[in-house]
């Protein structure tokens, strides 16, 4: 499909998905406090999952999800993925308990997982190498803004509206989209015909929903407790089997092998890197805001903002640098781990505006690292596989954020009060971030087509809209 086949109203329209299906993640953070006081009555435990239930079922399909779209239907997973999100916020919106609300939520995870992989192959195939670079700087923007959406729109609900608008608005947000995709967004071409790897998926997608339980319930649990040893056990139990499967099967939903690329391997853990520090902040911003420096819910959404500045800004310029990733990812990396180092000296003394200019110093790190590290990983696979590349990418970001939020949240559990743990939670994830840089900036290499992993030519389906 040529270049030009990226119009400016699909791009939007795709981009516009992703940004909806992100700011789920975040928005129900900040609505806690009256879910918890409200005529559900959910417990602690219950509270906990009607957060992580989203970020679960996201993360453990998305790999499953983005193989499945190039097989399937790029197109087709995405309006798939949508219903689904709309059905789930549904449910949620009119759940009489908390078990339905839950479930709710796992059913927009699961919508998610389908739009997310399949908005960013759709865009890889349609933009051409002369413009790929752009349209994924356009693309991550939107995941980051996706969060900033989440927490603005999370703050307002909690300050003006009950927990049930914030479902109830993304119904007719989704049908919009679907209509919007079904008008501005042509089908791609498929990958080859194989038949779907339905034992992959299972054991992978098993893996990894007990790593990421195991991760995301540590810090209430304790990471030594029976529970969460056994997840983590059966988690690389199953991926270590997982493995084992691919490398006899025919047609593996995800090669092992590919795993030799060192580009491939830096950029994934270079993905999960910047989202370990961005969303360690998002935990920690809303309650450092609200609980030191008594801002109410609203204000608390506004006052993240100036993250949006560096994101929007700056991937216009890496786009550009996109032939010389390496000093882009680890200049945009360490922006992030300094900067995140500079917001640990914060505490109720310090004015907003000092504390914006470090929010400012990591969001310019994002704009630098996360478009260039978002093409690596799509371009170290082959044309026809950008659906699984993309949903490798995207759950490298996911794990990556469920362990920036359960590090910091243990670190916080560590201290009598979130003032004095704050500082501390931010310093560790700081210095992970730049420990990780090294790592990264060490084994990154520019990707290369001729490295690919041999696998047969894709079977093209008609170009049509």
């Amino acid at each position: 499909m040529p270049a030009h086949a990226l119009k400016r109203p699909t791009l939007l329209t795709l981009c516009a998905c992703v940004l909806v299906a992100q700011s789920m993640v975040a928005a129900i953070n900040l609505l806690i406090p009256q879910l918890s006081s409200s005529a559900l009555h959910p417990s602690h435990t219950e509270l906990l999952w009607t957060v992580d239930a989203y970020v679960i079922v996201f993360a453990g399909l998305l790999i499953p999800a983005g193989a499945l779209g190039d097989r399937v239907g790029r197109k087709e997973a995405l309006l798939t993925g949508l219903a689904l999100f709309a059905a789930g916020a549904t449910t949620s919106a009119l759940a009489p308990d908390p078990a339905v609300l839950i479930a709710g939520r796992g059913v927009s995870g699961a919508g998610a997982a389908l739009i997310t992989p399949a908005t960013m192959s759709i865009l890889v195939h349609l933009a051409g190498p002369e413009r790929r670079a752009q349209a994924l700087a356009s693309w991550t923007l939107a995941i980051g803004l996706g969060g900033m959406a989440g927490n603005l729109g999370g703050g307002l609900v909690g300050q003006f509206l009950s927990w049930r608008a914030l479902f109830a608005v993304m119904v007719p947000l989704a049908a919009v989209l679907a209509a919007a995709v079904a008008v501005t967004t042509p089908r791609t071409d498929r990958a080859a015909g194989h038949r779907p790897d339905a034992i992959g998926t299972l054991l992978l997608t098993a893996g990894l929903v007990a790593v990421l339980f195991g991760i995301i319930e540590g810090p209430a649990h304790g990471w030594t407790s029976p529970r969460i040893l056994a997840a983590f056990t059966v988690g690389a139990l199953l991926v270590a089997a997982f493995a084992a499967h691919a490398l006899r099967a025919d047609a593996p939903l995800l090669d092992p092998r590919l795993f030799r690329s060192a580009a491939l391997r830096a950029t994934t853990l270079g993905l999960a890197t910047g989202f370990f520090g961005l969303f360690a902040l998002f935990f920690v911003n809303s309650q450092y805001l609200q609980e030191v420096k008594g801002f109410e819910p609203a204000v608390t959404g506004v006052a993240i903002v100036p993250l949006i500045v560096g994101m929007a800004l700056v991937p216009k310029f890496a786009a550009r640098w996109s032939a010389h990733p390496r000093p882009v990812i680890g200049t945009g990396l360490a922006l992030i781990g300094i900067g995140l180092l500079a917001a640990s000296t914060a505490d109720a003394a310090t004015p907003y505006p000092l504390y914006a200019c470090w929010l400012l110093v990591i969001s310019t790190g994002t704009g630098l690292a996360m478009p260039a590290l978002t093409l690596g990983v799509v371009v170290s696979l082959p044309p026809h596989r950008a659906g699984l590349g993309s949903g490798l990418g995207t759950s490298a970001r996911e794990i990556g954020a469920a362990l920036g939020v359960a590090v910091a949240g243990t670190v916080l559990a560590g201290h009598t009060d979130f003032a004095s743990g704050m500082g501390p939670a931010l310093r560790v994830v700081g210095t992970v971030v730049l420990l990780a840089t090294g790592a990264v900036v060490t084994g990154y290499r520019a990707p290369s087509r001729a490295s690919h992993t041999p696998s047969p030519a894709p079977q093209a389906e008609e170009p049509v809209t």
